[in-house]
C-alpha cells in the first residue's frame, strides 16, 4: 500500500521535539515520516512554541510559509498542534483560516483522529521511539507541566500541573532506544528537581538516574532544567561516582538579586542560590554548570542589573543564556508590573551579559588546551568531525571540532579520546589520542 508522505516540523524546545517524536512513532507505520522542511509531503504537521515573543513570531510565520504551499497545491493538509495553539486556538481559527485544524499541547488522542490512526491512541508503544535527532543521542521527557508559577513564565498555564511519568515507563523506553544504538540521554522536564514529588510523594530524580544508569548500553546521561528549590542533593553524589552520569547541570537561576528574584516569585534568594552553587562545585568539582537569565524584569534598577553582572563574572557560568524580558499574557508579572524599562535597555544589558560570557567562555575553553577528553561525534561538516565532550549539551554548548584527514577511523556516534588544540569562545580544536 502506498504511503503518504507527512512531514513533522518542530518549533521551540526539546520538550517540543519529544511530542512530535511520539507521534511519529505512533503513526508510522501508515505513513512516510519526515522530520524536517519536506515540501513533497502531502500532509504537513506544525508542533510550535508560544513561551516568547519572538518564539510565537517564527511560529506564525513558519505557519504562514505552509499556507503559501497549500494554496500552490503542494501539500493537502496543514495541521498546527502545540504551545501555540493551545493559547490562542480561537484567535488562530478566526486569523489564519487556511489551517485544517488546530491542536493544542494535550491533543495526541484528537491529532491521531484527523490522521486516521485512532487505533493507536491508547496503545502502549513498544518499540523504539522514533527520533529526529542523529542516532546516538536523544532526549527524554520525564514528566509534563510545572507547578512553580513564576510570575514570568506562562508554561503551567499553557502545559497544566506537573505530572511525572512513571519511573518504569520511562526506564523501559531508554532501554529499547539504547537496544537500538542510542547512547546519550538527556533528561528533560520544565523543573527536572521537582520529578517523582506528584506521583511518589518525595523527590525522585537520584533514584531515577541510578535506575537509567543500570541498563547496560547507556553510555552518557546529562541532566537538564533543574530547579534551584529543593534541588535533590544526593544527584551530585552519582553525578560523582558514576562515570555514566554526565558532570553536567543545566539549572536556569534567572536572576540574583534578592528584589529581582522576590518579584518573579522564584522562590529562593541570592544567599540559597550561592549556597547551592558552592555546594555543586565542592561535590562536583568539575562539574559543568549551564544556566539561563532574564534581564529587563519590572523592578530591575541599575543597581540590581550591575548586582547581576558582578555575579556573573564571580560565578563563571560554563554554559550561559540571557534573554531580554518580554511581558506574557496571562503572566502575574504582565497583570500585576508596569513593564517600563525599555526595550532598547533590555537588549542592552542582554548583550552585555553574553560579552562577558564570551570572554569567561574563552578563557575557560583556553584553559582546556593540551588535556584530553572523551568526545561523541555528531557530524560531519566540511573538514572536520563536529563532536562534544559529556560537558556539552546537543546544539546549545561548546563543539570540538577534529579534523577528518586526523581521524580516518571516526564514525558518526563513535566516542574518542581526543587532546584540545586550540580554542575560541564556543569552539575547541583537537586532534585524536591513541
Amino acid at each position: 500500500m502506498h504511503k503518504k508522505k507527512l512531514s513533522i516540523i518542530t518549533l521551540g524546545c526539546s520538550k517540543n521535539l519529544v511530542d512530535s517524536e511520539d507521534i511519529a512513532t505512533r503513526i508510522h507505520s501508515r505513513y512516510d515520516v519526515a522530520f524536517d522542511d519536506d515540501t513533497d509531503a502531502d500532509i504537513v504537521l506544525v508542533n510550535t512554541c508560544g513561551f516568547i515573543l519572538d518564539a510565537k513570531q517564527e511560529s506564525i510565520d513558519t505557519i504562514m510559509e505552509y499556507i503559501n504551499l497549500k494554496n500552490e497545491g503542494k501539500i493537502q493538509k496543514l495541521f498546527v498542534f502545540g504551545c501555540l495553539s493551545q493559547r490562542y486556538k480561537k484567535e488562530l481559527y478566526a486569523d489564519i483560516p487556511e489551517v485544517d485544524e488546530f491542536f493544542g499541547v494535550d491533543s495526541l488522542s484528537a491529532i491521531l483522529d484527523a490522521l486516521d490512526c485512532d487505533d493507536m491512541k491508547n496503545s502502549i508503544v513498544k518499540e523504539p521511539r522514533m527520533i529526529s535527532t542523529p542516532k546516538h543521542t536523544a532526549y527524554i521527557k520525564v514528566s509534563e507541566g510545572c507547578d512553580r508559577y513564576c510570575a514570568f513564565c506562562a508554561i503551567p498555564y499553557i502545559r497544566g500541573h506537573y505530572v511525572s511519568r512513571p519511573m518504569e515507563e520511562i526506564v523501559g523506553e531508554v532501554e529499547r532506544l539504547a537496544q537500538n544504538g542510542t547512547r546519550e540521554f538527556n533528561l528533560i522536564a520544565q523543573d527536572l528537581s521537582y520529578y517523582g514529588k506528584d506521583l511518589y510523594g518525595e523527590y525522585r530524580l537520584p533514584e531515577l538516574v541510578e535506575a537509567l544508569a543500570a541498563i547496560e548500553d547507556v553510555k552518557w546521561i546529562r541532566l537538564h532544567y533543574t530547579y534551584p528549590n529543593n534541588f535533590p542533593l544526593r544527584t551530585l553524589d552519582i553525578m560523582r561516582d558514576n562515570p555514566k552520569v554526565c558532570k553536567y547541570l543545566d539549572i536556569p537561576l534567572q536572576h540574583i538579586n534578592d528584589n529581582v528574584l522576590n518579584k518573579m516569585k522564584r522562590g529562593h534568594s541570592r544567599a540559597e542560590t550561592l549556597e547551592l552553587l558552592k555546594q555543586f562545585r565542592e561535590k562536583v568539582p568539575d562539574i559543568a554548570l549551564r544556566t539561563t537569565l532574564l534581564v529587563g524584569f519590572p523592578g530591575e534598577t541599575d543597581k540590581a542589573f550591575e548586582e547581576l553582572v558582578e555575579f556573573v563574572k564571580e560565578t563563571k557560568f560554563d554554559r550561559l543564556g540571557v534573554f531580554p524580558y518580554s511581558a506574557e499574557e496571562n503572566t502575574y508579572s504582565a497583570e500585576h508590573y508596569a513593564d517600563r524599562i525599555s526595550k532598547k535597555k533590555k537588549q542592552e544589558r542582554a548583550d552585555r551579559i553574553m560579552s562577558i560570557q564570551q570572554k569567561i567562555s574563552l578563557q575557560l575553553n583556553a584553559a582546556k588546551i593540551g588535556r584530553v577528553f572523551e568526545i561523541v561525534v555528531d557530524r560531519v561538516e566540511g573538514d572536520y568531525f563536529v563532536g562534544r565532550t559529556q560537558y556539552d549539551s546537543p546544539e546549545v554548548d561548546c563543539e570540538v571540532l577534529v579534523k577528518t584527514a586526523d581521524a580516518p577511523d571516526f564514525q558518526i556516534g563513535g566516542f574518542y579520546n581526543v587532546e584540545i588544540t586550540d580554542a575560541e569562545e564556543f569552539d575547541l580544536y583537537a586532534r585524536p589520542v591513541a
